[in-house]
């Protein structure tokens, strides 16, 4: 397995509203884009983008918040009522041989591949297996499909 591009941290929220008004007033996030609902995760979801001295898009901040009392975000939330970070994601170049591979190291992968917030196909690893640390695994969004949410 060759490590990707790290494309977004995951940071659960109990509101939205109030982190990208952190985002925006402490730490000068100039571009944050609007909220959607992904009712098939039962979150709703916004990045915000991370500058870089060459202009392109960094890595992404994805804050989620539960959309009801079925999310899985209400679990980590019940633990940690403030929010925090909930997982990492890196990109890979296609999506079912990196399954393969984690699989065929024994790694636990958590549920079916699905479509993730940025429109490609992801999968999560198990952190037991990921040195404590849920990791989303992404396919590599193409150039014109590139999330503009």
């Amino acid at each position: 397995m060759k490590l990707g591009r790290l494309n977004h941290i995951g940071v659960a929220t109990p509101s939205i509203a109030d982190s990208i008004a952190h985002y925006r007033d402490t730490m000068g996030a100039r571009h944050i884009h609007e909220p959607f609902d992904l009712p098939e995760q039962g979150v709703k979801v916004c990045f915000v983008d991370t500058p870089t001295d060459s202009g392109m898009n960094g890595t992404q901040i994805e804050l989620i918040e539960p959309l009801g009392p079925n999310s899985a975000i209400n679990n980590f939330l019940e633990k940690n009522p403030l929010g925090g970070q909930h997982h990492v994601c890196f990109e890979v170049p296609d999506i079912e041989d990196a399954r393969a591979e984690f699989e065929g190291m024994g790694k636990r992968i958590l549920g079916p591949t699905r479509i993730g917030a940025h429109g490609t196909p992801i999968f999560f690893v198990h952190p037991k297996d990921m040195q404590g640390m849920l990791t989303e695994i992404m396919e590599t969004p193409k150039e014109d499909a590139h999330w503009s949410n």
